[in-house]
């Protein structure tokens, strides 16, 4: 009895550390992320060829495109065309305008069989999508990445509305959570800690799957993350 303290004492001091290096490494993803979108050349047109499955690619909050392409590329060479609606820019908008966007992208491109594969604030646009804005049932699934289904304890303290919008309490929030009509045909991967996401991004009635990893961005590039992703957009 006398050593138990002490094991959990170096368990939390182990557990502390690791957190605290998941964060590091989760900034320098973020980081490496913007400035290969600032420098890149590539246009997201090049991976809209394939003759499987489509899918839709929607970043989280002040996130390109290359924020995901570690997923963009395996699901192209997996042979789906991919699809980036650059409209969005770093997705700033709330959720229901952008997807309004996103919709009209889909009607605008004729796109069916779709699955959408999203990055935290892109799993609630997917989701609004999904339940309000897809009456010819375009979208079969969505896989949402490190998404705040129930919203961040931290988005009150937040300066800009945009963030302030994933508050736990906010209304447009609630009400998306409690719309649980399309969550059995979400699968929520989310990693062991998220420093920005500490509700976690379980939701309820969806696939719920925990990838062995930390952080909020650096989860895209995860080996795991990207073959449930291959797996989901693979699906029947």
């Amino acid at each position: 009895m006398t050593g138990s303290p002490g094991r959990a004492d170096r368990r939390g001091l182990r557990e502390g550390l690791w957190k605290a290096g998941s964060w590091l490494l989760d900034y320098r993803y973020a980081v490496s992320a913007q400035l290969r979108g600032a420098v890149s050349r590539t246009s997201p047109e090049r991976y809209a060829s394939g003759d499987q499955a489509p899918v839709l690619i929607i970043p989280g909050i002040y996130e390109d495109w290359h924020f995901m392409r570690p997923l963009i590329e395996a699901l192209h060479e997996a042979g789906h065309p991919v699809h980036v609606v650059t409209v969005l820019n770093t997705n700033r908008r709330p959720v229901v305008p952008s997807a309004e966007i996103v919709a009209e992208y889909l009607r605008d491109r004729h796109l069916h069989g779709l699955v959408i594969v999203a990055h935290s604030k892109g799993g609630l646009i997917g989701k609004y999508l999904m339940s309000q804005l897809d009456p010819d049932h375009r979208v079969e699934r969505m896989v949402a990445v490190s998404t705040p289904f129930s919203g961040s304890r931290y988005a009150r303290y937040m300066v800009t509305p945009s963030l302030r919008d994933f508050r736990v309490k906010h209304p447009a929030l609630l009400a998306l959570s409690g719309d649980e009509r399309v969550n059995g045909r979400v699968v929520s991967l989310f990693g062991r800690f998220d420093p920005h996401i500490p509700e976690g991004s379980i939701l309820p009635g969806a696939e719920n799957v925990r990838i062995d990893t930390g952080g909020h961005f650096r989860i895209l590039s995860h080996p795991d993350a990207i073959r449930r992703v291959l797996a989901a957009a693979a699906r029947p």
